[in-house]
C-alpha cells in the first residue's frame, strides 16, 4: 500500500542544533530509495508502507548511535485506495485553485 507521510524526528538531550541529525535522516531515506521533500519543521515521505515505516525506524536508530538518548516523533500518515496520489498532485491541486 503506498503512502504519503509528514514525519518530523526531533531528538532530546543533544543540545540545541539538530541539523545534523536531521541530515542523516534524510541520508537513510534516499538510501531506501525513498521519494522525499524536506521542509523546515519536517520532510515528506513517499512510498509503500512497508519500506516508509522500516526506514523511520532506521532513522531513529541511526540518530540514537549518533548519540541522541531520547527522540520524540510525530508522523501523519495518509493512504488512498480510490486512485494514486503523489505529494506533487496534492500539491498542484492546490495551486490550480490560486
Amino acid at each position: 500500500m503506498k503512502v504519503l507521510v509528514d514525519l518530523c524526528i526531533v531528538p532530546l538531550g543533544v543540545g540545541v542544533s539538530l541539523s545534523a541529525y536531521i541530515a542523516e535522516c534524510e541520508k537513510v531515506l534516499t538510501e531506501a530509495g525513498l521519494k522525499i521533500s524536506l521542509h523546515s519543521y519536517g520532510t515528506n515521505i513517499e512510498g509503500e508502507w512497508d519500506d516508509v515505516f522500516a526506514a523511520i525506524k532506521r532513522c531513529h536508530e541511526k540518530v540514537h548511535a549518533m548519540g541522541a538518548p531520547r527522540i520524540t516523533t510525530t508522523i501523519k500518515a495518509g493512504t488512498r485506495t480510490d486512485r494514486d496520489q503523489t505529494m506533487e498532485d496534492k500539491i498542484n491541486s492546490v495551486r490550480e485553485k490560486l
